[in-house]
């Protein structure tokens, strides 16, 4: 029998907000039976967006009075908006009302408020921000995608626990493999933290294959790529660049003229298959690990698709208990390595 998950979504974030939550909720439920929602947010708002959708029992309004505005600094969230759509979803998961939260509200009040109310794991210094990204094999897993602009070499081994235990969770790998970032694979590139970061990963049980340089990201070479927040964003947001980069020079050289247009014809397909490949609205979807609870950032701009791709990673790291796994691996490895 498969468990049931309860996921609380903020329908007020994001630059859509319930225009494109309360669909993506409606359209998730028909596909998947195994998952109840609470839309939370005002629910005047929320209600004109169902148009007459019935809420049975697997969907239900949690009414917040307030929301968070994407340019609103992480304190004033913290401290003025008690009642916002966030800040309440984010409570339901801590009150074990839900399983799991996706926002694609302002990133750094949901790190901020996220943090506050559910509080960090045992022996887990800082959270951090995974996310999945097109590559070869398929896709790669980074972390840390910007909640940490300074990284020292302990949180960077905790990175790469967690991001070893999510993948493992989330993708059934019984082993990921987990690599470094570096600008080169020799021992003695590197930074310091880094260089002291690959020690502690040597002499860990991880599944570490050493460093890692910036095109291995995309060629498939690890599953589980660490980094600190500062690095890990500029690649993140290049990747970006290049596959909107690469989409606007395929469509200017197809488009050039009339014999252009017929071949563009003649491959539609293979571009379609390209295009969805590097859509980044399939990887839409970051997990704010290390907290004591799965709290799930979409893209501020997700459109509906892009957004329910969001509600299905929270629920596959609400079914794979990955909170729990990542404190329990997290001790075993700091014990472990005392123990040396």
């Amino acid at each position: 029998m498969t468990e049931r998950v309860t996921i609380s979504l903020d329908a007020m974030g994001g630059d859509f907000g319930a225009e494109v939550v309360v669909p993506a909720a409606l359209n998730f439920l028909k596909h998947d039976p195994d998952v109840d929602l609470i839309l939370v947010g005002r629910e005047e708002v929320i209600r004109q967006h169902l148009k007459g959708a019935e809420i049975g029992s697997r969907l239900r309004i949690k009414h917040a009075s307030e929301e968070v505005a994407m340019d609103d600094p992480p304190s004033k969230a913290l401290r003025t908006k008690k009642d916002s759509s966030m800040r309440v979803a984010i409570n339901l998961v801590k009150e074990g009302e839900a399983d799991a939260c996706v926002s694609a509200g302002n990133t750094g009040a949901l790190m901020a408020t996220a943090r506050f109310v559910l509080k960090m794991l045992p022996y887990v210094d800082r959270p951090a921000i995974i996310a999945s990204v097109p590559s070869i094999a398929g896709h790669t897993w980074m972390l840390d995608l910007g909640a940490n602009v300074d990284c020292n070499a302990d949180h960077l081994f905790q990175f790469a626990v967690m991001g070893s235990e999510l993948v493992s969770a989330v993708e059934n790998i019984e082993a990921p493999r987990v690599a470094l970032l570096n600008i080169g694979h020799e021992e003695i590139k590197g930074n310091e933290q880094v260089k002291v970061a690959h020690e502690k990963l040597e002499n860990s049980s991880l599944n570490y294959v050493g460093y890692v340089e910036g095109d291995t990201v995309y060629k498939g070479g690890a599953d589980v790529v660490v980094t600190d927040g500062f690095v890990g964003n500029v690649s993140l947001k290049s990747c970006e660049g290049v596959a909107t980069m690469i989409t606007h020079y395929l469509k200017r050289s197809f488009n050039r003229n009339f014999l252009t247009k017929a071949v563009g014809f003649i491959t539609l397909p293979i571009l379609k298959s390209f295009r969805c490949f590097i859509d980044p609205r399939r990887y839409n979807g970051a997990s704010f690990i290390g907290l004591r609870g799965i709290v799930i950032k979409s893209h501020g701009g997700a459109d509906q698709l892009a957004f329910e791709n969001a509600i299905q990673f929270a629920k596959k790291e609400a079914v794979g208990d990955v909170s729990r796994r990542i404190a329990s691996r997290v001790e075993e490895q700091l014990n472990a390595m005392a123990a040396k």
